[in-house]
């Protein structure tokens, strides 16, 4: 998926989160639903961008809910992820 499209819906979850008034619970939010409705590869790809982009086009709330909970969201390395070979082999 191109990054801008997630930048985009990124930007669009965290707007709906924005309304919660106790911050650090709206940035949780963010998080928690980029964890269960994302694939992880594309929350891989948006912690990327985060890495190599500064996080350029996400809205702050956006950001700062990745970098606060990035080891959630990046999670544990698929087979194909550590050796190139889908199921390890």
């Amino acid at each position: 998926m191109k990054t801008e499209k997630l930048v985009r819906m990124a930007n669009d979850i965290a707007t709906f989160f924005e309304s919660d008034p106790d911050l650090a619970a709206g940035r949780a939010q963010i998080a928690a639903h980029l964890t269960r409705f994302w694939d992880p590869r594309m929350r891989r790809e948006l912690v990327a961008h985060v890495d190599e982009r500064a996080g350029e086009g996400l809205r702050p709330s956006a950001l700062e809910a990745i970098l606060a909970h990035r080891a959630t969201l990046v999670g544990p390395a698929a087979p194909a992820d550590r050796d190139g070979a889908v199921g390890g082999s």
